[in-house]
């Protein structure tokens, strides 16, 4: 059945593999970032996570809702690289392609396939596997440049796991001693530090960013409202506190924040229609975000957020509806 909303309509030029296909140009520059700090190792989990999707979707499709394959609108794609930019570099092939599983044929085609997932497929797979495979999900290789074949590989702190210490340091020297292994701002920004290879660079997210809103595939209201009020919160308690941990341009720079609040959350399936609704959930996202790693046991709460934020979405749509055009204001 159709739904017919009320006049005047505007017709988009763009149609969704368009779409998709700007979201993958954006993602090329973090894709290069994390093949220049962690080697092949992460060309192969972004090939294994790709191929999953793609395969799993193409399955379902065919087999499952007995409809034509829906591979050729890129979607598959995009979660796929999605996944594999929150995963380590390191992952084994078998988990890689588990997450995959639930991303697409969990949280995507058993909801109906695109455009009806009321969760973001990618941060399904995500925290299915965090929360199946912890030990793997937490361990972060150290970026060796321009090492591909990274064959010295060892492990690595990531800069939250480092400040989630840091603030249960109970000794000077301890704390000290915890602080002396945070990377710089320079190196946080670019990439060489631990953590989920397609998160790490700052530099290569905000020039795929800045792709997406050179061609208006997302607005600016919900990564701006995300980070704002994540910072906002973060810098109150830093001026209160005085904990390193709560630094505000280190929270910034570290973690999955900027792949969240600048890919993830802005994806236009889970996220709220109305300008208003999008100002709302991206407040919900960054303080949710704040709450986790502030207050929890665990260092990073991105995805978190951002799922729970999915579930008020449509309860969002239905209180920031938009007045009918043409209409008084009550």
């Amino acid at each position: 059945m159709l739904k017919i909303s009320t006049a005047p309509h505007c017709y988009a030029p763009a149609d969704t593999r368009q779409i998709m296909r700007d979201v993958i140009i954006a993602l090329v520059p973090a894709g290069i970032a994390a093949v220049i700090l962690f080697g092949l190792a992460a060309l192969i989990t972004m090939a294994t996570a790709v191929a999953g999707c793609v395969f799993f979707e193409y399955a379902c499709s065919r087999w499952w809702l007995k409809t034509a394959p829906s591979t050729g609108d890129l979607s598959a794609v995009v979660t796929g690289l999605l996944l594999a930019y929150n995963l380590p570099c390191n992952m084994p092939v078998w988990m890689t392609l588990t997450g995959c599983f639930a991303a697409v044929v969990v949280a995507k085609m058993a909801f109906g396939g695109i455009g009806k997932n009321l969760f973001n497929p990618a941060l399904v797979g995500r925290v299915f596997l965090f929360i199946s495979f912890p030990v793997q999900m937490t361990s972060w290789v150290r970026p060796h440049l321009f090492d591909f074949m990274n064959v010295d590989a060892t492990t690595a702190a990531t800069t939250l796991g480092i400040l989630k210490h840091a603030d249960a340091a109970t000794s000077a020297t301890r704390l000290t001693a915890d602080l002396s292994e945070l990377p710089n701002y320079w190196e946080m920004f670019l990439g060489y530090t631990g953590g989920s290879m397609g998160e790490v660079s700052a530099l290569a997210l905000l020039i795929g960013f800045g792709w997406l809103l050179w061609r208006r595939v997302v607005s600016w209201h919900i990564p701006v409202f995300y980070l704002g009020s994540f910072l906002v919160l973060t810098g109150i308690t830093w001026l209160y506190t005085g904990s390193p941990a709560a630094e505000p341009l280190t929270q910034l720079l570290s973690g999955g924040l900027l792949l969240g609040a600048l890919f993830m959350a802005t994806d236009y399936t889970t996220s709220p229609m109305s300008r208003k609704g999008k100002i709302i959930f991206a407040v919900g996202c960054g303080v949710l975000t704040f709450v986790i790693r502030r207050y929890s046991s665990y260092p990073e709460g991105v995805s978190f957020a951002i799922l729970i934020m999915n579930a008020f979405v449509p309860l969002i749509d239905r209180y920031a509806r938009p007045r009918i055009f043409g209409t008084g204001r009550k």
